[in-house]
C-alpha cells in the first residue's frame, strides 16, 4: 500500500513538471552526487546540472561503456542518458520511461550520439532478450510496484556478462527485502556503496538553484511540497537522507555468463 501511494505521488509530480516546464529547464530529476575527489569537466550547457550529472557520471564510470549497447530504464526527461551518450561514447543508447510526456520531451530535446527514447513499463520492458551490454536505473525503482518483476526484466534484457548499474533510495526497513531480491537474480555483486553523505553534499551545494526553480515554476500554494520533492536543505526529504531514515545506495552488478 505504501509503495503504491509513493508511486502515485511521484507520477503526479513528474507529470506536473512536464506540464509546466515550457522552457525545458528541468532535464534532470535526481538528488545528485558530490565528492571532492570527483573531477568532472562540464561545458557551459551542462554546468547548471552539475550535481545531478555527477550522479550519472559516478554510476556510468564504474564500467567501460565505449562502443556498448546501453539502455536506461526510467530515463525521465532524458538528460542523464544524453550526458552519458555524449561523454562515454556507447555505440547506441535508448531510454525507456513510463510517462509519454517525458519521452516526447526527451526525443525533442536530446538527439544525436545514437540516442533514442521510447515509452515503456519497467516491469514489462519493450526490448529483446539478451540484447544490451549495460542497463542503468537511476532514482526510479522506488516507484515500481513489483521490484522482482523489474529485476527479472533486467536479467532478461542484459547480454551474458552484461552490467546493471543501479542507484536509488529506500527506507531502512526495505533494504533487506531489496538485497534479497538482488541476491535471488542471476546477478553477481561487483560493488555496493551507501552514498548518503555524497547526496547530502550535492543537495547543500545545489539548494539555491533548486529553490530558484521552484520559485519561478511552481505556484506559491504548491511550493512547500515542491521544495520537499527537490530535497532542499532542511526539507523533510533532505533531513531523512541526512539522518539515514532514507538510505541512498549504489549497486554495480553483472549478469552471470
Amino acid at each position: 500500500m505504501v509503495q503504491s501511494a509513493r508511486s502515485l505521488m511521484f507520477r503526479i509530480w513528474y507529470w506536473y513538471i512536464s506540464k509546466i516546464d515550457s522552457n525545458a529547464e528541468v532535464t534532470f530529476m535526481n538528488y545528485g552526487y558530490d565528492d571532492p575527489s570527483l573531477k568532472v569537466t562540464l561545458d557551459n550547457e551542462d554546468e547548471p546540472n552539475r550535481y545531478s550529472i555527477q550522479l550519472y557520471h559516478r554510476l556510468a564510470s564504474a564500467v567501460d561503456l565505449k562502443d556498448k549497447n546501453i539502455v536506461e530504464v526510467g530515463c525521465g526527461r532524458g538528460g542523464g542518458l544524453a550526458y552519458i551518450a555524449k561523454t562515454f561514447s556507447p555505440s547506441n543508447a535508448i531510454g525507456i520511461d513510463l510517462e509519454n510526456r517525458a519521452v516526447n520531451f526527451a526525443n525533442n530535446h536530446h538527439n544525436g550520439n545514437g540516442l533514442k527514447y521510447k515509452q515503456g513499463d519497467a516491469q514489462n520492458i519493450p526490448l529483446e532478450s539478451n540484447s544490451y551490454d549495460v542497463l542503468l536505473n537511476v532514482e526510479s525503482s522506488h516507484r515500481y510496484l513489483d521490484m522482482n518483476k523489474f529485476l527479472s526484466e533486467v536479467t532478461r534484457i542484459l547480454k551474458h556478462d552484461g552490467y546493471f548499474l543501479y542507484t536509488d533510495f529506500r527506507y531502512p526497513h526495505e533494504m533487506s527485502a531489496l538485497k534479497e531480491s538482488l541476491d535471488s537474480m542471476n546477478l553477481t555483486l561487483i560493488e555496493e556503496q551507501r552514498i548518503n553523505p555524497n547526496v547530502i553534499l550535492a543537495l547543500k551545494n545545489d539548494t539555491e538553484r533548486r529553490k530558484d526553480l521552484v520559485k519561478r515554476l511552481i505556484p506559491k500554494i504548491f511550493q512547500k511540497t515542491a521544495l520537499n520533492f527537490a530535497g532542499v536543505v532542511d526539507s523533510p526529504t533532505y533531513n531523512q537522507i541526512l539522518s539515514g531514515d532514507l538510505v541512498y545506495y549504489i549497486y554495480i552488478l553483472q549478469k552471470n555468463g
